[in-house]
């Protein structure tokens, strides 16, 4: 296990980062799909597969709201919906912006994941403080 320690841009303190696969399966499958779509798109520029990556995070939410239409019988071809099929898409989606996070970049996308909700619930951690 690489355990080499990197400064992190939260707190400038040089803290353990964990480089390799730890047996996550979510993880592990990201890289897997990633790996076999990566191969699929192979006769694209790498530019040209991130952004096609993120319009597919697009793509699913739209599948979701789609979904959440037909649940509330907003649509007019008359696509019935249920709560499990928004969560299906839900999951696409979050897959699709997993993977495209990968595409960005592969060897620091844990790292990044981990990041940033850190950032952001501290962000609104010291903002209930203040109110």
């Amino acid at each position: 296990m690489d355990r080499t320690p990197a400064r992190t841009t939260r707190t400038g303190i040089a803290e353990p980062i964990d480089r390799r696969s730890d047996g996550d399966p979510l993880w592990d499958n990201i890289e897997k799909l990633s790996a076999v779509c990566r191969a699929a798109g192979a006769h694209l520029p790498d530019e040209a597969l991130k952004a096609l990556q993120i319009g597919k995070v697009a793509e699913e939410a739209g599948e979701a709201m789609h979904a959440l239409h037909g649940l509330k019988g907003l649509t007019t071809c008359g696509d019935d919906h249920t709560w499990s099929e928004v969560q299906n898409d839900l999951v696409g989606s979050v897959i699709a912006a997993l993977l495209a996070m990968h595409y960005i970049d592969p060897t620091g996308t844990r790292a990044t994941f981990d990041e940033i909700p850190h950032r952001r619930t501290r962000r609104g951690r010291e903002a209930a403080a203040t109110a």
